[in-house]
């Protein structure tokens, strides 16, 4: 059948294979989709850090140079001083994030969306599915991102200071942890289990609105793109294009709120009380633009981590289908 004959009209069905996994099965295929995209995107979260670091609390001045101008020069003075292994700082630690913060909120969005559609909407319930619905989508993604920010919030704190830190180009306050399990050993006996979920408030309101806005724009704009017949179903263009969408949404609802992260994550003492707090005293200080420091780079580290993630979760999903089915088929 060609792909504009008469009985192409009707808007084909995407195929959700996120529907047809466990939540075990969901959360480990999100997460180990989150780690394939972070091994590439890490070094941009390594320089959107420190540009949203850059300036703290401090008004600036006409004529100021400032150590990172761009993600591009960013880059450059980062390699140059501090090499591949400068610019991969945190990495490991970045596994360990994403493993739960993905793993919920991959693994989770569709419960989520299942059981928020049952209380909300159980008319739309058919077969035993949730259909698609933008502000069920909306809370889904915000319950199960804010599920997957509680978890894996000390693991944040730890690589947003590991990355923060430069012998060379220091910005914010500098903390210095050798690896992932030192920075929570550190912080336990010195704060204890209050100090390692320090601003987890913040955190949940970053990945929540991040949340609320990656998964359902990527599904409206899949199911847009096969209404209109701009791609085939499962096609590698499909999943482009709606994940590059995904990626530019979740930019601009996230990065007043990850700004707002980064600051409380990386401090060492109490220079905000909560994320209102540092929220009212960026504005005040800094201006109303300052919440979107490191835009560019929060574009540029979250458009191709949103590709990667969602493009490898679909293969992810599908492979997971494969391997429950044929555990199915032994019990």
């Amino acid at each position: 059948m060609s792909f504009n004959s008469q009985a192409d009209k009707k808007a084909p069905v995407p195929n959700n294979n996120a529907q047809k996994v466990s939540s075990l099965g969901g959360f480990i295929a999100g997460g180990v989709a989150a780690c394939g995209a972070v091994t590439f995107t890490n070094p941009i979260e390594l320089i959107k850090t420190r540009m949203q670091l850059q300036g703290e609390l401090s008004k600036t001045k006409k004529g100021q140079t400032r150590l990172y101008r761009n993600p591009f020069q960013a880059f450059k003075v980062i390699y140059q001083h501090e090499g591949i292994r400068g610019l991969q700082q945190g990495l490991v630690c970045g596994y360990y994030y994403q493993l739960g913060l993905n793993g919920c909120r991959i693994g989770l969005y569709e419960p989520s969306r299942y059981y928020i559609t049952r209380v909300l909407m159980p008319s739309k319930i058919v077969n035993g599915r949730a259909q698609e619905n933008l502000l069920i989508n909306v809370l889904a993604g915000f319950t199960s991102g804010a599920a997957g920010a509680v978890l894996a919030s000390p693991f944040f704190l730890i690589k947003t200071r590991m990355q923060s830190f430069s012998k060379t180009g220091a910005v914010g306050q500098q903390t210095h942890y050798t690896g992932t399990w030192d920075g929570i050993r550190q912080i336990y006996k010195h704060e204890g289990l209050r100090g390692l979920y320090r601003g987890v408030d913040a955190a949940v309101l970053r990945t929540g609105a991040g949340s609320s806005a990656q998964l359902p724009v990527y599904y409206l704009t899949k199911n847009f793109a096969l209404k209109h017949h701009l791609a085939r179903d499962n096609s590698f263009l499909l999943h482009f294009i709606s994940a590059s969408m995904a990626g530019l949404g979740v930019a601009i609802v996230m990065n007043p709120w990850d700004v707002v992260l980064t600051r409380m994550y990386n401090q060492k003492g109490n220079l905000y009380k909560s994320p209102l707090d540092c929220f009212k005293k960026i504005i005040s200080i800094e201006g109303p633009m300052a919440l979107y420091k490191g835009f560019w780079a929060q574009l540029f580290r979250v458009g191709p981590h949103s590709i990667l993630t969602l493009m490898f979760m679909e293969q992810c999903m599908k492979a997971m289908v494969e391997i429950e089915s044929k555990l199915k088929r032994f019990q």
